[in-house]
């Protein structure tokens, strides 16, 4: 019997003649837990859909040994009857059924005749949420009532429901709160001592640290090494990922800093489900020409909603008075916005920034198209010349530049979204968390790219919740806390924690 529960051995994988895999090997024992690491781009996820049979096999070469034995699995069901759990990193949830429901669907407890036992699944429900240290979650209500953290933690519910022997997670805590990430680092430190294995894919290396016995990293589809966590440190991690030592994570640079160029006023957004309720409550805010204005806050502060108000896409009733270059502005749709020369990059890619079944080229000029359009007809040339250029700029790693985007990992298809709103020339960029989900190499780029832009003039509003990225990159830092303005500061010298204690609401405001 091998002392390995999983086994993979020489995994190749190629798209059109492009290797994504070029012979990965990977081992797990049980009660272990291994960090994938590498690049947007590296191949981690396509190892892990090789694994749970997303590829099924045939589609790929290699083998794959589990508990000793050759596995040969056609269907995500077979490798799920094994128990090799995935939870991808976009949620596969339906929004409309119930927490139970979605715990158990495709694995229903059925009372005679086929009826649901909706009494069973409801009580084992309940079991699994005090598990995970929700006990507060109703599970008959549908999932759309709980937000990304909760429904990050109901996902993995549904897997540990599956008696997962395996668990595989693909960046679990991009949309958890700093508490739901110790929870989850948490079961995962017992589910080990319980003897289930974990793969941990995640761009978060502090987190990776904190609970893998095992780092395994792949470059460019290749397997570079695998090392004890005991004896690394996140900086050799990252030499190994990137194939380069990055001494400093955030590339601070200095650029000059002009006049006050951009003004919002009194913005104001009602609660799309509480009239009562405002997210956003009359904030006002100054931003410089060439200026990078960071914007902190705990999830649920009302930063998105700021951001949407100001290019004209809050879904609910809302107010903005906007002056832009000293003259007020009307902006009343995102097409307004990028016409007075607003561009967003949104918080969730997935569902606001692009479209899946198009091309990476498609996307990225999108925005864009009437400058490559006479008398009605698109001039092809001239727009693939364009998505070339971009596509070279952002380092986007695609086989094609009509290759559907969706099949791209996640930190490229966020650059190719950068690419598109970078197009029209924008004045004022707003990033919203322009970093999350991209690995640090991509991350230096994107820094190094913001600093380039606004020593052009360009003024950028950039809304992060990892606060080491706004104190390492911005010039200026506003805190919102429960859609009110709680803090104004000059970056000289700010402090986490000062920071944090204006989010809470028990600083007194600065203003710049």
């Amino acid at each position: 019997m091998s002392e390995y529960l999983l086994d993979m051995r020489g995994i190749v994988k190629d798209f059109n003649g492009v290797k994504a895999l070029n012979g990965i090997d990977l081992k797990v024992k049980a009660g272990e837990c291994v960090g994938l690491c590498g690049e947007n781009g590296a191949g981690k996820s396509t190892l892990m859909k090789v694994l749970s049979a997303v590829y099924p096999h045939g589609t790929w070469e290699g083998q794959i040994f589990w508990e000793g034995q050759e596995l040969k699995a056609q269907t995500i069901r077979e490798t799920e009857e094994a128990g090799i759990v995935i939870i991808h990193q976009e949620l596969m949830l339906v929004p409309q059924l119930s927490v139970a429901e979605n715990i158990f669907m495709g694995n229903e407890i059925k009372l005679p005749g086929g009826i649901m036992n909706y009494s069973a699944m409801y009580k084992r429900a309940e079991e699994l949420m005090r598990e995970l240290k929700l006990p507060d979650v109703n599970v008959a209500l549908p999932v759309f009532n709980y937000g990304g953290g909760h429904q990050q933690l109901i996902e993995i519910a549904k897997a540990l429901n599956k008696k997962a022997k395996l668990l595989i997670l693909d960046e679990p805590t991009s949309s958890l709160t700093k508490t739901e990430t110790e929870i989850l680092l948490d079961i995962i430190r017992d589910l080990k001592k319980k003897g289930v294995a974990c793969v941990m894919i995640s761009h978060k290396l502090d987190e990776i640290a904190a609970v893998c016995d095992t780092i395994s990293v792949i470059r460019d589809g290749a397997h570079v090494g695998t090392r004890p966590m005991s004896g690394m440190n996140t900086n050799e991690i990252i030499t190994m990922m990137v194939g380069r030592e990055i001494k400093n994570l955030f590339p601070r640079e200095e650029h000059p800093i002009g006049e006050v160029f951009f003004e919002a006023k009194h913005v104001t957004c009602v609660d799309v489900n509480n009239p009562a309720r405002k997210r956003v409550d009359d904030v006002s805010f100054q931003l410089r020409k060439g200026e990078i204005l960071g914007v902190a806050g705990l999830v649920g502060a009302g930063r998105t909603e700021l951001a949407m108000a100001i290019f004209g896409c809050y879904p609910g009733d809302y107010q903005a008075e906007l002056w832009l270059d000293g003259k007020q502005i009307k902006v009343d749709s995102p097409r307004a916005a990028v016409n007075q020369g607003i561009c967003l990059v949104p918080e969730d890619r997935k569902r606001h920034g692009i479209v899946p079944l198009q091309g990476v080229g498609a996307n990225i000029t999108m925005a864009v198209l009437n400058k490559f359009t006479k008398f009605g007809v698109i001039d092809a040339s001239a727009e693939m010349h364009q998505i070339q250029q971009s596509i070279a700029r952002m380092r986007v790693k695609t086989a094609s530049p009509n290759l559907p985007i969706k099949g791209l990992s996640g930190g490229n298809q966020q650059k190719a979204v950068v690419s598109k709103m970078l197009l029209p020339n924008p004045k004022v960029l707003i990033l919203d968390e322009p970093t999350r989900g991209v690995d640090v190499g991509a991350k230096y780029e994107i820094y190094k790219l913001m600093f380039e832009l606004v020593k052009q003039g360009l003024s950028i509003i950039m809304i992060s919740s990892e606060l080491p990225e706004v104190l390492g990159i911005s010039d200026r830092v506003l805190v919102i806390g429960e859609g009110q303005l709680r803090g104004d500061f000059v970056n000289d010298g700010l402090t986490q924690e000062t920071v944090m204690t204006a989010a809470l609401g028990q600083a007194i405001k600065q203003v710049a």
